[in-house]
């Protein structure tokens, strides 16, 4: 196999506190970012919350000469319109999909819901209409694109994602990102040790704060397919976090001698070609979908790039110190302190295995 790095010592335990420092700083920055920005008032939401988790208008507009993605969405911002969402349809080329924030109509808050929903609709159909009157004008009525040659398009469908249905996302996204990452815990406890799973889950808990601290930060939009690359962010990472745990499993057996932090080292080192190669490939197509995806895929492509390149660090630098720590402190591999090397403090690998009760065998 190809081998990237040869012969490399890296002393990555010995730096652990430098890796923990530098992820506590980012995610206390992004946490006072959230915490200021929803304090602040007459400021901005802790996140950038898109059209999926707080509600808006979706309009589906049919063109005659359909215009590019940035000409739509520059007269959408002309009009007030922050970050609208421009989808085009894969079987109907002349249509395209336009997603707002709500627009707040004049309706009372003691108004009944459906009248609300009703007017925000109609309030968000209308700024839509203002911002394509700068193409030309809309067939309005009956009238159809061949039925009036002189109108440029046509709203041909409204529909609207109500708040109560993007809190309801809101709460199933984070249900189904916890529910994975108990599945991943149970999984490495079972075949592997669950000091071993504490590592691997910490580790994910920290690649997922450290993007949701720079979509706070930067105040990028956060929507569904965000919800998605985290939970992409979550296999990827503990897939190479168990690359490297099963290292180490199989360098303890080998070498009983040396010490669990000089093993961990070692079973670092031997993987990290195959984590730099497999992680920089992915991250590489990433950020063509970052250059060339276009608006759509923006906050999707963004958060995986984030997020891997971190899944990245955090195997190395955050999963295995974790896990050796846990196995020193709290782990059932606890071992007495007159077993360990004295000139170093060092716990050997050997004291790190599980104790056997050998069973007679009956002949």
């Amino acid at each position: 196999m190809f081998n990237l790095f040869q012969n490399i010592h890296v002393d990555w335990l010995g730096k652990r506190r430098i890796f923990i420092g530098l992820s506590i700083f980012i995610m206390l920055a992004g946490l006072v970012s959230a915490i200021g920005r929803q304090l602040t008032p007459g400021g901005t939401d802790a996140f950038n919350l898109g059209v999926d988790f707080k509600g808006g208008t979706v309009v589906t507009a049919k063109f005659r000469n359909v215009p590019s993605d940035d000409d739509i969405r520059a007269a959408l911002n002309r009009n007030g319109v922050a970050d609208p969402v421009i989808q085009r349809t894969v079987n109907k080329p002349d249509e395209v999909l336009i997603k707002i924030p709500l627009i707040e109509a004049g309706a009372s808050d003691t108004a009944p819901d459906e009248q609300r929903q009703k007017e925000q609709v109609q309030g968000g159909r209308l700024t839509v209409k203002k911002a394509l009157d700068s193409f030309g004008t809309e067939a309005e009525g009956d009238a159809t694109l061949d039925t009036n040659p002189d109108a440029a398009y046509k709203i041909v469908g409204t529909d609207s994602v109500g708040a109560v249905a993007g809190s309801q996302l809101r709460n199933q996204a984070v249900t189904a990102t916890l529910l994975g990452l108990v599945g991943i815990l149970l999984f490495i406890a079972f075949r592997y040790d669950w000091t071993y799973a504490a590592g691997a889950v910490l580790a994910v808990f920290h690649d997922v704060l450290m993007v949701l601290s720079f979509f706070s930060i930067l105040q990028w939009e956060v929507n569904l397919t965000v919800i998605a690359a985290i939970l992409t962010i979550v296999g990827f990472s503990v897939n190479d976090s168990i690359v490297i745990f099963d290292r180490i499993r199989e360098n303890i057996v080998t070498n009983r001698t040396d010490s669990i932090f000089k093993i961990t080292n070692d079973s670092i080192n031997q993987t990290l070609s195959r984590t730099v190669i497999t992680a920089g490939l992915v991250i590489l197509s990433v950020l063509s979908l970052v250059i060339f995806g276009g608006e759509v895929l923006r906050s999707f492509s963004l958060a995986l790039l984030v997020g891997l390149t971190l899944g990245c660090y955090s195997t190395v630098a955050i999963a295995s110190p974790i896990a050796i720590w846990w196995q020193s402190k709290m782990g059932d591999s606890r071992v007495k302190d007159v077993l360990a090397p004295q000139a170093s403090g060092q716990k050997l690998a050997s004291s790190s295995r599980r104790s056997v009760t050998r069973r007679p065998v009956t002949r």
